[in-house]
């Protein structure tokens, strides 16, 4: 049998961060592994310093991206910000192939959620010299200030919102039936105010129609589209309960499955001295008699 390779200084060898655990260094020791201590890592005092400016020049460029939006500003400052912007582009850029250089498989990064958070940093830049207004998505490398969970120690937040998930998965069925009939509503409704108003009133097409009911329904109401007639007028008024009315069932059923995912698992295992079937999940005596449970359940 071979013998294992040391992990080198540093590597952590009680199982790591996630992050360790699917993407090793691609080297152990010399120049490529302290880039991957110094980019990945956040123990040592240069390495949180490397992701606190990191942090601070991804704010810096959304900021410029903000700014440029802004008419007044991007009249006197075009340039500067242009330039700016691409200096920041141009950094990421280094930065992305650095992390790629620096893993163990370097596809698997790319292909990792943060890979990909990363690349998307900077492709907007790029092609906007093609599609000059795929310049404002640049502001999707915000999403790469969810390192700071890392920086600062706050990984363990993430179990807290796959608690959140879960529950949404788990009552994706009762949502999805819950939209059917909402939207079999909206089309009823919108069909419905095409016929009685029509387009002199701004219902011009039953889409139209759809689109303010679901405005309606929202309890919005934007005023874009209004119904001039009585009868339109009661209908409206009926959509607006209705509207009340549901408004609340997929809140309701999320946060129904939210509270099952909260509550203590438990066993069960009928007792045979009383008959009591629901324990602790760790139980091994009843909780009402305290006769021994069966094993195995």
């Amino acid at each position: 049998m071979g013998t294992q390779a040391d992990p080198g200084p540093g590597t952590r060898t009680d199982g790591g961060s996630l992050f360790e655990r699917e993407h090793l260094p691609a080297s152990t020791e010399g120049r490529r592994y302290r880039w991957f201590r110094l980019i990945f890592h956040h123990d040592a005092p240069d390495e949180r310093n490397f992701d606190l400016v990191l942090i601070l020049v991804i704010l810096a460029s959304v900021v410029v991206v903000l700014l440029d939006s802004m008419p007044s500003v991007k009249v006197r400052w075009h340039a500067w910000l242009y330039a700016a912007e691409w200096l920041f582009t141009l950094a990421f850029a280094v930065e992305y192939g650095v992390r790629l250089w620096v893993v163990k498989r370097p596809l698997r990064y790319a292909f990792s959620f943060f890979g990909i958070i990363d690349l998307l940093a900077i492709l907007p830049t790029f092609l906007s010299l093609l599609f000059p207004a795929s310049a404002s998505f640049t502001v999707i490398r915000a999403l790469r200030l969810l390192r700071v969970f890392r920086v600062l120690k706050l990984v363990e937040y993430s179990s807290e919102a796959g608690v959140l998930i879960q529950a949404l998965v788990r009552s994706r069925r009762k949502i999805l039936v819950f939209i059917a009939a909402l939207l079999t509503i909206v089309v009823v409704f919108g069909a419905l105010m095409y016929v009685v108003e029509g387009p002199d009133n701004g219902f011009t097409s039953i889409p139209a129609g759809m689109y303010w009911a679901i405005v309606t329904v929202g309890t919005v109401g934007f005023g874009d589209i209004a119904p001039a007639t009585p009868f339109g007028r009661f209908v409206t008024s009926l959509l607006i309960v209705i509207g009340y009315s549901i408004i609340a069932v997929p809140t309701g059923i999320y946060t129904a499955e939210l509270a099952r995912s909260l509550q203590p698992r438990r066993r069960q295992a009928r007792c045979g001295s009383c008959g009591l079937d629901d324990h602790e999940a760790d139980a091994r005596h009843c909780r009402r008699c305290g006769a021994p449970l069966p094993h195995g359940d």
